[in-house]
């Protein structure tokens, strides 16, 4: 014969299972008071920087993110001029990737900021001269888009490789090195209309190589112009800031 279990027993059985509800929530509160503990060790307005400097590393002002060139943009950018960029740096991707460009721009970044690299044979001018080629002016015009909604300052540099030159218009590869910067420089500033005090020009001839000098192929990747575009104070000081709280974080030190 069955035994009916008793109601009286079965209410008694349901009456135990609001233990694990609680343990429940004993542990998360636990583990909430232990975050708060944790983030009191830095104080409010040293986080709100801290987080500040994160968000704007991962591409602007609210947080967000871009695929390929240029998603590294950690400059505090209104929300449309924020679009705009991606949009710029996006077309630049699809103009390069269409013109099979590949292996003759490349992005890349230092501690001074982004830097669009631009190859110079095949692309900008013919060897020995400063000329820009009519098929380098597309792809200028769509890195002058690139810097138009940024606030940063850009520096344009020309490089050569360590083979000597010595003619009317360029006795050293200074001269020359100088003048192709200044060529890429007048293009994307007077025909895309930026904002001439934001611009300067350097050349630095074969002394910054990008690689070694030894075959045609390594002194071709060293004749380039280096479009950089310079850190704000403010992006400087987001570097500091995060310099700094990974130090104390890896000391384990507070403030």
């Amino acid at each position: 014969m069955i035994r009916r279990m008793q109601p009286a027993q079965e209410g008694h059985g349901n009456l135990d299972r609001w233990l694990l509800t609680y343990a429940d929530m004993i542990t998360l509160l636990t583990a909430f008071f232990l975050m708060l503990y944790s983030m009191s060790v830095m104080s409010k307005g040293k986080f709100q920087q801290v987080a500040a400097a994160v968000r704007t590393e991962f591409g602007g002002k609210n947080g967000k993110t871009g695929n390929g060139a240029g998603s590294g943009y950690n400059g505090v950018l209104p929300d449309p001029a924020y679009v705009e960029y991606q949009v710029a740096m996006a077309n630049l991707a699809k103009y390069v990737e269409q013109h099979h460009l590949g292996g003759k721009v490349k992005i890349s970044s230092d501690e001074r900021g982004e830097i669009i690299t631009l190859l110079s044979d095949g692309v900008l001018f013919k060897s020995g001269q400063a000329h820009l080629q009519p098929a380098a002016v597309p792809l200028l015009m769509r890195v002058a888009n690139v810097l138009k909604p940024l606030p940063n300052n850009v520096l344009i540099e020309g490089h050569t490789d360590n083979k000597p030159i010595h003619t009317a218009m360029f006795p050293s590869n200074w001269e020359l090195s100088a003048s192709r910067a200044a060529a890429v420089l007048r293009e994307m500033v007077y025909s895309a209309g930026l904002t001439p005090a934001r611009f300067s020009a350097a050349g630095y001839a074969d002394t910054r190589p990008a690689g070694p000098n030894n075959t045609p192929a390594e002194r071709a990747q060293n004749r380039r112009v280096d479009i950089v575009i310079l850190k704000t104070r403010m992006q400087k000081q987001a570097d500091l800031l995060r310099q700094a709280e990974l130090q104390r974080v890896e000391t384990g030190t507070g403030n």
